[in-house]
């Protein structure tokens, strides 16, 4: 039961992943810049976390020194990096181009486990992986959709997804010494201080000043910041990272159906094959724990 718990954290923490771009549009609606929205989604989340924290979790605050370096590479290079890079992806890639790339995160996540941690390549797990690739792209738009992006465009793809996938691979480190909130806190200090250097203080001020600013501002930082990356570390502390990162894969297909649902866009044959591959790939795994499988 209490794996099925584990899973059931990831699911949730991807899922709300899956509305960031309803509050980014809401953002861009009162003209708050790319920069800003990293700066919106990354320091008052810290300071949320901090003020919680602080009043019912305050054992968040004592680590060890020497664990610093593990905290600025989750924070810095794994939320921070990945804002930066997957920003400057859309700017000079479609949107559904900067998508199918941030998704190649969990081929690297399964990767480094098994380099990393020797974690067995099973057959149901190359299986799953290789139905949520084809799910993303099918949900992202790519197949038929005559996408386009520049070569800049295409590594600063591949940079937002390898910014991804070392979260996971940080956090598998991080959660041998401290607990899921220790980890998110630390995390968020780093990454909300840093992001610190991309503000522009008076064209962020429409953010908190305007009913679509700041009601973008508060579902970004809580249910598309805060809330997800507290049930996915909860639920790494369950589900192996590998099988975690894929079924992460949920998020893209959360986006397809706000679309749907906020923007009236139709879904056609392609997209609702993707979601059936990406929650086919969720079933799998989750048929491999059932089953004990442990080799290819």
């Amino acid at each position: 039961m209490k794996k099925y718990l584990s899973y059931g954290y990831v699911i949730f923490g991807a899922a709300c992943w899956g509305f960031i771009g309803v509050f980014n549009r809401l953002l861009g609606t009162v003209d708050v810049s790319v920069w800003n929205r990293v700066f919106l989604r990354n320091f008052p989340s810290f300071v949320l976390l901090t003020a919680s924290f602080a009043l019912f979790h305050r054992e968040v605050f004592h680590i060890q020194k020497k664990h610093l370096p593990l905290f600025f590479g989750s924070g810095i290079v794994s939320v921070l990096g990945m804002a930066v890079t997957y920003f400057n992806c859309q700017l000079r890639c479609s949107l559904a181009v900067a998508g199918i790339l941030l998704y190649l995160a969990p081929s690297f996540v399964v990767l480094a486990s098994a380099v990393l941690w020797k974690t067995p390549l099973t057959r149901r797990k190359i299986a799953a992986l290789l139905l949520a690739l084809v799910g993303c792209a099918l949900v992202s738009g790519l197949v038929g959709g005559g996408q386009s992006g520049s070569a800049a465009g295409i590594l600063f793809g591949v940079g937002s997804a390898l910014c991804y996938a070392s979260y996971t691979i940080f956090a598998h480190y991080g959660l041998k010494h401290y607990d899921s909130y220790t980890m998110i806190y630390w995390t968020f200090a780093f990454a909300g201080l840093g992001s610190l250097l991309f503000l522009d203080y008076p064209a962020v001020l429409p953010a908190f000043t305007t009913p679509r600013g700041l009601l973008g501002t508060v579902g970004l930082v809580l249910i598309a910041t805060v809330l997800p990356y507290l049930f996915y570390t909860k639920g790494l502390e369950g589900v192996e990272s590998g099988k975690a990162a894929i079924i992460a894969n949920v998020e893209p297909v959360v986006a397809a159906i706000t679309g749907i649902v906020f923007y009236d866009e139709t879904p056609g044959i392609w997209t609702l094959l993707g979601i059936l591959c990406v929650f086919g790939g969720v079933v799998l795994l989750a048929k491999e724990d059932e089953n004990g499988e442990a080799e290819g």
